[in-house]
């Protein structure tokens, strides 16, 4: 029998990430019950205000469930509400019985009676109880109606503690999900050492606000001492209960290895799918630039601290997701840009692959570069194949050391002078380390193994894919002062006219005449840059982990529906990076042509776009988005015809259908995706111009092969 007190437990103090253990106020827990979400987001903010959500409790009586609700600071559902919301709550209750979370035909006490899911879901049936008999599951109001991560705050009126490892972490509700930020999921390390997993006990950890960002260029607001974690989670298991866990989207932001942050503004908030697709997301900071990269021969200090702080992280989340509503064994890492470079980074590391960290990998806008015409070892290149110590110490090394005044005689004297310069002096330096290195323990390769199947790999599920302009945001937008064509492409590219001329002899790059000179000219550039700094490779890549085996299966994609990314030519209000800006549409009209810019898919990704441009901008986040939480659930982002019919996802299901099958890459064809409203299946783009800038298939095959 369940009984009030177990539902109330110790808050930790307000404002503290790790607080005494003294308690100083009461909140709700999970001692007594599982508390689950219900809530039918259509990824819609500006539409959140008519939507109401419930939270759903363990079967107990009707007693105890006004008695729980009251504990949360909620009552029993009215019926009233129900009826206000009915779509809503037919397709969030029928879903509990598709996913086995409930039984067939369950009855819900609710205030002064109970509801049922008749077996035509789309009716409820209401009655009335004998409040003293029966045990059933209870739906509580939720009252929260703070709709996105930026208005999300704690109260005493929304907090919600739980236990792991030995710790209590209090966190708190917003109108979509159950969260935790701030979570110190490291043992804070030193200056150039590598983390790990915090193993303090017996403390209790307020996860009620983010923590700083890791330090790094121009940021006053960042930190050296900034290994802190976000979880966004549908459901919370009731205390020792490992049943009925969720997928888990795990976030690695980008920013060049120098920038970044998982905060609220950070596009990775995954509130949003946690509700709509019933998973739990995850972000975390790492440390960054040359106090997370700087690598030194002959000594200890081997470089990828911030790479050993994703895999801490890894480890943190393997260990006690589960107390938080994740499944240990279903984690998924996905990362944009510098993000995707570190998800292609921890699929060939030894701790990740020997430990089982991951269970599937999304790259998105990873940048590989490599050996093209005229374009050799680019700035992609180091994101794909990492450099040795000696020579990561060669590009970024004594220059720091001297740039900062320490310049003593001896190797260690440098370093202790290096370990007490302030973190700002260090970060804001011109040169400063930004590599992932071949350190021996986390990366122990020249660049990913994707031909051979010795084990080298993670043997997971992976996508790959690119936005359609990638390398428009590493061009430069031609001066106005150019004459010809192949002038703007060499000063965009930064490349001899011979190379141009190449460019422009080959046919392979058209240049549109809109009697914008330096725009057209800057149009041809972004097409090379994509494919000689993100294509090209990515297909390779997906292509030969497929075919080899060192991939369990691949999947790819092109992300033709972006919005406000990088603007080339830095005037903004032209509308290069979301459409034409017109009175009918002033966000910009993606209907027309305008650049897919790197960074500026992850409002669809995450199903965070806002705002929307026009009705398709919310059908395509919510197919693109379902895609990916998909691909987290089962390893396939293709859903159910019969799951998208039960949560009642018509436009989804209309984009599935018409979009057809997204199916693995099984040739050098392809096969792949355009991500927009509908997602057309087509051939991996622009493979002539990849083998033209010597970046084909059998090229890259080659090379990996050493």
């Amino acid at each position: 029998m369940f009984s009030l007190p177990a539902l109330v437990a110790a808050a930790a103090l307000a404002g503290s990430h790790v607080s005494a253990q003294t308690p100083q106020a009461v909140t709700a827990s999970n001692a007594g019950t599982s508390l689950t979400f219900i809530y039918q987001n259509n990824l819609n903010a500006s539409d959140d205000s008519n939507h109401r959500g419930a939270i759903l409790l363990d079967p107990m009586s009707a007693a105890d469930g006004k008695a729980a609700c009251a504990a949360l600071g909620e009552t029993l559902l009215p019926a009233s509400t129900i009826k206000n919301h009915r779509s809503d709550f037919v397709h969030s209750l029928a879903y509990l019985e598709f996913a086995n979370l409930a039984k067939q035909g369950q009855q819900f006490y609710i205030d002064k009676g109970v509801v049922t899911v008749t077996e035509n879901p789309e009716k409820l049936k209401f009655s009335k109880h004998n409040p003293g008999t029966g045990e059933m599951p209870v739906l509580c109001s939720q009252s929260s109606n703070q709709n996105n991560p930026s208005n999300a705050k704690a109260s005493s009126s929304n907090e919600i503690t739980i236990k792991s490892s030995g710790n209590t972490y209090v966190g708190f509700r917003n109108q979509k999900s159950f969260r935790f930020v701030g979570i110190p999921y490291a043992n804070q390390p030193g200056r150039f050492e590598y983390s790990t997993v915090n193993d303090q006990k017996g403390q209790v950890i307020s996860a009620t606000t983010y923590g700083p960002d890791c330090a790094q260029q121009y940021d006053s607001g960042s930190e050296e001492n900034c290994l802190f974690m976000n979880i966004q989670t549908p459901y919370i298991p009731k205390a020792g209960s490992r049943k009925n866990l969720r997928p888990v989207l795990m976030s690695i932001y980008g920013g060049g290895f120098t920038g970044g942050n998982s905060g609220p503004n950070s596009g990775l908030d995954t509130g949003n799918l946690a509700s709509r697709e019933d998973i739990v997301g995850v972000q975390f900071n790492y440390r960054l630039s040359t106090l997370g990269f700087l690598a030194i021969p002959g000594t200890k200090y081997r470089g990828n601290y911030g790479i050993s702080d994703q895999v801490t992280a890894l480890r943190w989340v393997k260990q006690n997701i589960a107390q938080f509503g994740g499944d240990p064994n279903r984690i998924t890492i996905i990362g944009e840009s510098a993000g995707a470079g570190s998800v292609r980074a921890l699929l060939g590391s030894p701790p990740v692959i020997d430990e089982g960290l991951i269970d599937g990998a999304v790259a998105q806008s990873n940048l590989g570069g490599g050996v093209t015409l005229g374009l050799n070892g680019d700035y992609g290149t180091t994101y794909s194949s990492y450099l040795t110590v000696q020579q990561s110490y060669r590009q970024a090394g004594q220059q720091i050391f001297e740039a900062v005044g320490c310049n003593q005689t001896s190797l260690q004297d440098q370093i202790r002078c290096l370990k007490n310069v302030p973190w700002s002096d260090i970060q804001s330096l011109s040169t400063v380390a930004r590599y992932v290195v071949q350190d021996g323990y986390y990366v122990n390769t020249e660049q990913l193994d994707v031909v051979n199947t010795n084990g080298s790999t993670a043997d997971v599920p992976v996508i790959f894919g690119t936005t359609a302009n990638d390398g428009a945001s590493f061009s430069n937008f031609p001066p106005k002062s150019i004459t010809n064509e192949a002038q703007g492409i060499a000063a965009s590219l930064g490349i001899s006219l011979d190379y141009a001329q190449q460019i422009i002899q080959s046919g392979l790059f058209p240049y549109y005449d809109t009697g914008n000179l330096t725009l057209d000219s800057f149009n041809v550039s972004q097409r090379v840059a994509t494919d000689k700094t993100f294509r090209c490779i990515d297909e390779a890549t997906v292509y030969a982990g497929a075919t080899s085996g060192a991939f369990e299966k691949a999947y790819y994609y092109t992300m033709t529906r972006t919005y406000e990314g990088y603007d080339p030519n830095g005037l903004g209000a032209t509308g290069l990076s979301q459409g034409p800006i017109s009175p009918a549409y002033p966000n910009g009209n993606p209907e027309l042509p305008y650049f897919r810019l790197h960074g500026s898919d992850l409002g669809f990704t995450y199903g965070n776009q806002n705002p929307l441009r026009d009705a398709n901008d919310l059908k395509a986040s919510q197919l693109i988005s379902g895609y990916f939480a998909q691909f987290a659930k089962t390893g396939d982002p293709n859903p159910s015809l019969e799951y998208l019919k039960v949560r009642g996802y018509t436009n989804t299901t209309r984009g599935v259908k018409t979009s057809g099958p997204w199916n693995e890459v099984s040739s050098q064809t392809g096969p792949t995706k355009n991500l927009d409203w509908p997602a057309p299946t087509v051939e991996f783009p622009d493979l002539p111009q990849c083998a033209f800038l010597n970046y084909s298939i059998s090229y890259y095959l080659d090379s990996n092969r050493g």
